[in-house]
């Protein structure tokens, strides 16, 4: 699809948007020259002439966040000044803290937005305490709002209440309040199209801020949603009849509602959006822009002034304006771990209240060099270094000192690297079908036959490097499995089981192969019509018979049909084993070296259109 986005340039109070206040100032200079005072009345003083200059608010944004409050010891990709890229290393809530707070200095009025999911999915230091330090670290470096993304649902919603505000009620396997008493967000999380069953948004639709005093005041609306598909990527069962509605119908209905409460400018934070591509990045460009974001775009209200994008992890700025006068948005994302904050202007005519100029590009959270799997990632004077934060460093050593002893814990010894493809059609890899291996041998007991795990739901596949005695730690596999699933056994027909493969091939959401445990193989064909693309199914060698019942091992989000895999929803019942993580640690455990699977489990035949 031809992107209709191009890359924004700042951009100067129009013209056209200044003239009708230019026009009636000089009109009245130009009467009052004309007029005559009476002889006897004494000159009156010259008055002060009012300030009609636009009024300029700095919006720093960022996005998908996933926990990561120590360096993430990765890099952003970004031009080097010579025509190519160069890496830098990013990320770390010191750094983003002492970014923002550099980035603020520039701005008389400023806010610092976030576009989702900025808890869950975290490496340990703020998993194991159920992400009560990112919120804390949030507090600290001054967040004010954020729209919910679909990892905020990971834990349900009475786990998402309590991030909001507060308490020590444990709704998880983790204990919470382990090492202060936890007092919630201090920023506000908006949810406009998260309906719950009495018609009620989740939290908030809209907030609103204003700036200046006077006739200098301006006022911003936000409006903060998550992308409609949430449902399919999070379990049904903490959702709670919560259910996601169609994201540009919700905005368009709440900017006219924002208007009538004074709104010069309209924000939305969305946890949506898409990518650049081509060979030479930068991480303020739009190049080759495509994604779910942009039929969103198109839809919105024109008075939609800025979007500030996510989900996708990917940087870009874009103006859509360039290309569509009609649909004049800034669009807007940060990549994602905090590696970048997006450094938003807007400027606000206070006489006719319209926005006037709006530009953004993206700044990178330079942290400290690290080593890297192709050596020093180390810094550069070509962009900003910063001391970190020394408050909030401080929070986060207390919270990572805890959690080092158990991150180091050998769990295992593995005979080489696995692999994880990017694309989900590529069935997982070794890594994969090592831990679809893993939780089958965990449900024996329960009768399985067959394990499916799912290729989306694998993360940080460099992260299982083992060590040059093949060891090794609980860090290591938190890291490739760090959602806290529950294994789930229910019993499938062979028909029912081609049924659940094909939804991995439908339309719905971006296609995606269940990675099976050994002994089980599958061949798929997109040439073929939906529903009939997967064409070969062996167990242990022999065809899967449709009207045999068979014994199958997901994950707990899987089961409840997350991913679009709908058909295991269906399926009442089943029994429960446990959490995919200790499956995980005990397959590794229980030789003195796991062998890494090698065998081809999912072979695609035809690639379709």
């Amino acid at each position: 699809m031809k992107s209709r986005l191009r890359p924004v340039s700042a951009s100067a109070p129009t013209f056209t948007a200044l003239a009708p206040a230019l026009l009636s100032t000089a009109l009245v200079a130009l009467l009052a020259g004309c007029a005559t005072p009476p002889r006897s009345a004494a000159p009156a003083p010259a008055e002060a002439k009012a300030d009609s200059s636009p009024v300029t608010v700095g919006i720093l944004a960022f996005n998908d966040f996933h926990g990561n409050i120590e360096a993430p010891h990765q890099a952003v990709m970004a031009p080097d000044g010579k025509g190519g890229t160069m890496a830098v290393p990013a990320g770390g809530a010191a750094w983003l803290g002492a970014t923002l707070e550099h980035l603020r200095k520039d701005y008389t009025y400023s806010l610092t937005v976030a576009a989702g999911d900025i808890i869950s999915a975290s490496p340990l230091s703020s998993a194991l305490f159920v992400d009560e330090p990112t919120i804390g670290v949030m507090n600290r470096i001054g967040l004010d709002i954020t729209s919910i993304g679909n990892h905020e649902f990971d834990r349900g919603i009475k786990e998402l209440h309590r991030d909001q505000f507060g308490g020590c009620e444990k709704n998880t396997l983790r204990q919470p309040c382990q090492l202060e008493q936890f007092g919630g967000a201090k920023f506000e999380y908006l949810a406009a199209n998260a309906v719950m069953p009495d018609g009620s948004t989740l939290f908030p639709a809209t907030a609103i801020r204003s700036f200046g005093e006077g006739a200098r005041k301006v006022t911003i609306g936000f409006i903060g949603l998550t992308l409609k598909d949430t449902a399919d990527l999070v379990s049904s069962q903490g959702l709670q009849g919560l259910r996601f509605v169609d994201e540009a119908s919700t905005i368009n209905a709440l900017v006219p509602k924002l208007k009538a409460q004074g709104a010069d400018a309209v924000v939305v934070l969305i946890h949506q959006g898409g990518a650049q591509s081509g060979k030479e990045h930068d991480p303020s460009a739009c190049a080759g822009f495509d994604g779910a974001i942009e039929p969103i775009l198109a839809k919105l209200d024109p008075r939609v002034d800025l979007v500030v994008s996510g989900h996708t992890h990917q940087d870009y700025v874009c103006n859509s304006g360039a290309i569509d006068p009609q649909h004049p948005v800034l669009l807007t994302s940060a990549g994602l771990y905090g590696k970048e904050v997006t450094d938003i202007t807007l400027k606000i005519d206070p006489v006719t209240h319209k926005v006037v100029g709006k530009s953004a590009h993206n700044v990178i959270v330079q942290s400290p060099a690290y080593q890297g799997k192709d050596g020093l990632v180390a810094n550069t004077d070509h962009y900003p270094q910063l001391a970190p934060d020394q408050q909030v460093a401080a929070y986060v050593e207390r919270y990572a000192a805890a959690a080092r002893t158990q991150a180091q814990r050998p769990v295992g010894h593995l005979a080489g690297m696995v692999s994880s493809p990017d694309s989900g059609i590529a069935g997982g890899g070794t890594l994969g079908s090592l831990i679809a291996d893993a939780q089958l041998d965990a449900t024996r007991s329960a009768g399985a036959q067959i394990a499916f795990t799912n290729a989306f739901g694998i993360r940080a596949p460099h992260m299982l490097a083992p060590a040059k005695d093949g060891s090794l730690t609980y860090q290591q596999i938190y890291a490739v499995q760090p959602f806290g699933n529950v294994l789930v056994t229910k019993s499938l027909t062979g028909a029912e089981i081609k049924t659940l493969l094909e939804e991995g091939y439908d339309d719905d959401q971006p296609h995606q192969s269940l990675v099976p445990s050994h002994g089980f193989a599958y061949s798929f064909d997109l040439s073929k019509p939906i529903g009939a693309r997967v064409v070969k199914i062996t167990l242990d060698g022999k065809p899967l018979d449709p009207a045999k019942t068979y014994r199958v091992t997901t994950n707990t989000f899987l089961s409840n049909g997350g991913d679009s895999f709908g058909e295991l929803a269906k399926i009442s019942g089943g029994t429960i084993g446990m959490n995919d993580l200790d499956a995980l640690e005990a397959w590794l455990a229980a030789v003195p070296m796991r062998a890494v699977p090698t065998e081809t489990r999912v072979t695609q035949i035809g690639t379709g259109k």
